[in-house]
C-alpha cells in the first residue's frame, strides 16, 4: 500500500486539473471527489484523489494563497521519442517551456519530460561521453531530441539547442 502521495494546491481548478493530467497519462482515473461541506465554498470540489499510472495524488481546491513553483516537479520517464513528443507538445499546450526538458503545463505544474536513453548516457563509464552529453543536456530549451543527446555522446556533432 501506498502511504506518501503528494496534494496539490489548487485555487477553484482541482477537478479541471484532475480530469486533465487523468486524460494525459495511461492507467489513470479519478477515484473520489469530495465536497465542501459547509462555509462559503459548501458544495463546491474541496478535494480530488485521482490516479496517473498508478500513482496516487489528491487535488486541493485551498485558494490563492499559494502557487507552484519549479522547486517541485514531477518526470515523466520516456523509452522514446514519441513519447517525448507526446508528452512534451500535450502538457506545455497552455503552458510554459523551460531548459532542460522542464516545462509548466496550463496549471502551473511543473514537468521533466526526460527520455531514459539521457539517463543512461549519463551513467556511462566514459567521462568524455558524459561531458558532452551533459552539455547537450545542458544546451536544451524546450523538449529533448534524443538524436541531438546521441549525436553529442557519441561524439558526432556538436550540442545543439533543441526546441
Amino acid at each position: 500500500m501506498q502511504t506518501i502521495h503528494p496534494m496539490l494546491w489548487f485555487d477553484g481548478q482541482a477537478e479541471e486539473a484532475a480530469k486533465y493530467y487523468v486524460s494525459v497519462f495511461p492507467n489513470s482515473e479519478i477515484r473520489d471527489v469530495v465536497p465542501y461541506g459547509g462555509g462559503e465554498n459548501e458544495g463546491k470540489v474541496m478535494t480530488v484523489e485521482f490516479i496517473l499510472d498508478g500513482q496516487k495524488f489528491v487535488a486541493l481546491n485551498g485558494g490563492p494563497d499559494f502557487k507552484f513553483n519549479e522547486s517541485v516537479s514531477f518526470v515523466i520517464p520516456c523509452e522514446s521519442q514519441a513519447e517525448v513528443d507526446d508528452f512534451w507538445n500535450t502538457l506545455v499546450d497552455g503552458g510554459t517551456p523551460s531548459y532542460c526538458g522542464w516545462l509548466k503545463d496550463r496549471f502551473g505544474l511543473s514537468w521533466q519530460v526526460v527520455p531514459t536513453a539521457l539517463t543512461r548516457m549519463l551513467e556511462d563509464d566514459d567521462p568524455e561521453k558524459v561531458r558532452r552529453v551533459t552539455a547537450a543536456m545542458l544546451a536544451v530549451v524546450g523538449k529533448f531530441d534524443i538524436a541531438e543527446l546521441e549525436a553529442a555522446f557519441d561524439g558526432t556533432r556538436e550540442p545543439a539547442a533543441v526546441l
